[in-house]
């Protein structure tokens, strides 16, 4: 596996991601190039801190970079020599087979998309993010924010996308797949949902229908479709509860000295509980749909979150993941033809 690394667009500085590198080399062997792109002197110095020398890293110069502040396409546009773009071009010109990057989503999804180009048959790419639920379970929900608006057609991809990653990397046999929607009925939702639904209950998936924000947390999806909009809503939202409901807990776990005794009594479910929510056990969502494997990590993502955002790439390599999306997306296509064909067919008496 031939992997390249946005080291420059984080929120904590290249030395992070060397260290997640680092600790990525040392738990995967199967790596057999590790290229760091970003400017050469900050990597150099961050690698001879760090004290690694693995004959698997590569350096890459690019001097410059796309800041969360850009306007992602015109920075994409302008900043040709940044370290995000040269990432893509490692992928597009064979040199590597995946990036991973913490910069700026918009940014990462325009270069993504004008360097690798989409996959055959694909409209939109789409970002997906593995969410915990239920128990010792998740749910993968896309689009994550790449498309904050979308045809039905779209969502349908999208639903053809995310089933193929959740059967193939998540080890669900058989995917339930759910449009997300205000309620369970036919009759809720919007057109978009209303249509999207249309078109998923045509295709090859085991689809259930609308699903609604209390379901996604029950175990009853493992695939949930979207669009970027509303999706960036919930993810956003998720992470503000999860932040907010361990930082309540800790706050009337320490109130007395009996609560406090009671938490040292139940520190090993509260650390399960933490370890659960805990994103950078996630590494990074891949942005599903493109000719290369691309992943996002996130801009606050630590040297354990990296690690695992390699360890997120390497699966969605080894699983061949584009490989069977792109026939699968042409199996829905040829599905939805027939289905359009049949339904404008006349009627002969």
């Amino acid at each position: 596996m031939r992997i390249a690394v946005d080291v420059m667009g984080g929120d904590h500085g290249s030395a992070v991601v060397i260290d997640g590198a680092r600790q990525a080399l040392e738990a995967y062997p199967q790596i057999s190039e590790l290229h760091l792109v970003g400017q050469q002197k900050e990597i150099e110095a961050a690698l001879q801190q760090a004290g690694c020398g693995d004959s698997r890293l590569r350096v890459a110069h690019a001097s410059e970079v796309i800041t969360m502040e850009d306007k992602p396409l015109d920075a994409v546009r302008r900043k040709k020599d940044c370290s995000m773009v040269r990432a893509m071009e490692l992928v597009r010109d064979g040199k590597a087979e995946a990036v991973i990057s913490p910069g700026n989503t918009g940014a990462l999804v325009a270069s993504a998309t004008l360097k690798l180009r989409r996959l055959d048959g694909v409209e939109r790419p789409a970002i997906a993010c593995i969410m915990p639920a239920g128990e010792a379970g998740e749910f993968f929900l896309l689009d994550g924010g790449a498309n904050p608006e979308c045809k039905p057609l779209h969502l349908a991809q999208f639903a053809v996308m995310g089933s193929v990653y959740s059967r193939e990397v998540l080890q669900h046999t058989k995917p339930r797949v759910g449009v997300l929607s205000n309620g369970t009925e036919e009759s809720k939702g919007t057109d978009l949902t209303r249509d999207a639904a249309k078109l998923c209950a045509q295709l090859d998936l085991n689809f259930i229908g609308y699903v609604e924000g209390h379901d996604l947390f029950e175990g009853n999806v493992d695939v949930v479709v979207t669009d970027g909009f509303t999706g960036n809503i919930v993810l956003k939202s998720i992470e503000s509860l999860g932040h907010g409901v361990l930082g309540l807990l800790k706050r009337e776990l320490t109130a007395t000295p009996v609560r406090k005794l009671g938490a040292w009594l139940a520190r090993s479910a509260f650390r399960n509980i933490k370890r659960r929510m805990d994103p950078e056990g996630y590494g990074g969502a891949p942005i599903l749909g493109l000719n290369g494997v691309v992943i996002k990590a996130h801009g606050s993502a630590k040297a354990r979150a990296f690690m695992n955002a390699i360890r997120v790439a390497g699966e969605t390599i080894q699983h061949k993941v584009n490989e069977r999306i792109v026939r699968e997306i042409a199996a829905a296509s040829e599905r939805l033809s027939k289905s359009t064909v049949q339904a404008t067919a006349p009627v002969v008496a």
